[in-house]
């Protein structure tokens, strides 16, 4: 498994923010069409008086918003998404295939642009802000982000790079690479996974063409914005490129994985895009949410400078499919340096039907811990996230198990059940008692919670 923390190294564990002498080298790149190269990591010592981060060939200041870890900056540049036959590369390339084929521009080249090597560090402007996502919009929040500083953050979404792909003129994109969020942990959640955003602008031409009697009808509608009233398309217009993205989707849906394949829309609200939609495919009885979509907002697409156009967005998530695709169980596999989790992903193409063959299933160890929350504020993300740095992928899950609050002091407790489990080895109980204390007194330490152990 990638980047695991050694025994030792847990044993001396002391900070889970990141320490100023860390640094990052790398050069960014993107791609266009067929073009994917990487953006390499490498972390060594700097000046001890130096307060900032050097990621990717800039140098951050750090300040009191800089939360990113030693454990998540380890990942940064991996870009398993470019990776050849890699399970993530192998669902990036069928979407292209697919774009690529079935949607050509007059002159019979491919009409989407595909960019997969952007830089993940971003501004809160291009993240946030570019989105037209309010000041106050709870995921701004430091508990659910990674900021290098006020300004600079790892992008939390490939949205991120909608506003600047546009502006530069482009009317139709894919934009692919790695985001990273800080959540729950469980086989589904990690704190980096991989986006494929989605991009289709029109011109009044180019969505009223095919339709009778269309030269009459127009992309917006006549007067002035107001309070109440956010887009300015016409019903027309929405209805129409609300019907091509949703019909775009379900074909992309349905040549990855079959025409059994049963689609639902949900209704859903992201602040960039009017009106917004998920998808939900049904997958063993289940139904599982795979991406998100909408018609984008007016403003967004006029303050990048595609004043006379309209258009919609998606975004999905490339480890749901893969997971779905090939059936594999543990997201933390996708990380996997061993050879017989890659070597089952290597064929003569990349539409070769694939069922992933688990591994040894090896045992669990459980551990709980309780202690007393701290006068001010707590967040639970803050502890998964020392609790990540600290045990790297050896953690499988960690549930809130029971929330206590004392009659008499008021004070409030959690106790959460960590389960470990090494997805390529057994794990000794000795080893995870070593680590498993590490959180304990890296909690106290850290998080200024009071220890119940």
């Amino acid at each position: 498994m990638a980047m695991l923390w050694k025994f030792m190294r847990i044993a001396k564990y002391s900070k889970t923010t990141l320490s100023p002498k860390v640094r990052v080298r790398g050069i960014p790149t993107h791609s266009r069409h067929s073009s994917s190269k990487s953006v390499p990591s490498d972390f060594s010592a700097s000046a001890p008086c130096s307060n900032t981060v050097e990621l990717l060939g800039k140098s951050y200041p750090q300040d009191d918003y800089s939360n990113v870890t030693e454990k998540i900056l380890s990942k940064v540049g991996k870009n398993l998404h470019n990776r050849k036959h890699h399970p993530l590369w192998l669902i990036k390339e069928q979407v292209k295939e697919h774009f690529y084929k079935h949607y050509l521009g007059r002159r019979g080249t491919p009409l989407f642009s595909v960019y997969d090597g952007l830089s993940p560090v971003v501004t809160v402007q291009q993240n946030f802000d570019s989105l037209l996502i309010p000041q106050n919009h709870a995921s701004r929040r430091k508990e659910d982000n990674y900021y290098l500083n006020r300004d600079h953050m790892l992008r939390a979404h490939t949205s991120a790079h909608q506003w600047d792909l546009i502006h530069s003129g482009l009317d139709a994109f894919l934009a692919v690479g790695d985001v990273y969020r800080r959540d729950t942990i469980d086989n589904t959640h990690y704190p980096v996974f991989h986006q494929m955003e989605g991009v289709r602008l029109f011109s009044c031409h180019e969505l009223f063409s095919s339709i009778k009697d269309g030269e009459g009808l127009q992309l917006f509608e006549q007067g002035h914005r107001t309070a109440h009233k956010q887009e300015c398309h016409t019903m027309e217009a929405v209805r129409l490129v609300e019907f091509n993205l949703k019909q775009v989707l379900t074909k992309l849906m349905t040549h990855i994985f079959g025409d059994g394949l049963q689609v639902r829309w949900v209704d859903c609200y992201f602040p960039f895009t009017h009106p917004s939609f998920e998808m939900e495919i049904n997958f063993q009885g289940e139904w599982m949410e795979v991406l998100g979509c909408g018609v984008m907002e007016q403003q967004l697409v006029n303050s990048a400078g595609a004043q006379d156009k309209i258009g919609w967005a998606f975004g999905l998530g490339l480890e749901r499919l893969a997971m779905i695709l090939y059936d594999i169980p543990d997201i933390r596999l996708f990380w996997s340096e061993d050879e017989r989790f890659l070597k089952q992903f290597i064929g003569p193409h990349i539409w070769q039907k694939i069922k992933f063959q688990p591994l040894s299933r090896y045992p669990p160890l459980i551990n709980d811990i309780s202690f007393w929350l701290p006068s001010e504020t707590y967040s639970q993300n803050d502890f998964y996230d020392l609790v990540r740095t600290i045990g790297g992928d050896l953690i499988e899950k960690v549930v809130l198990l029971d929330e206590f609050a004392h009659p008499k002091t008021k004070k409030v407790s959690h106790c959460y059940r960590i389960i470990y489990r090494h997805p390529e080895r057994t794990l000794t109980q000795d080893e995870v008692h070593c680590i498993h204390q590490a959180i304990e007194e890296s909690a106290v330490r850290e998080l200024g919670v009071e220890g119940r152990f």
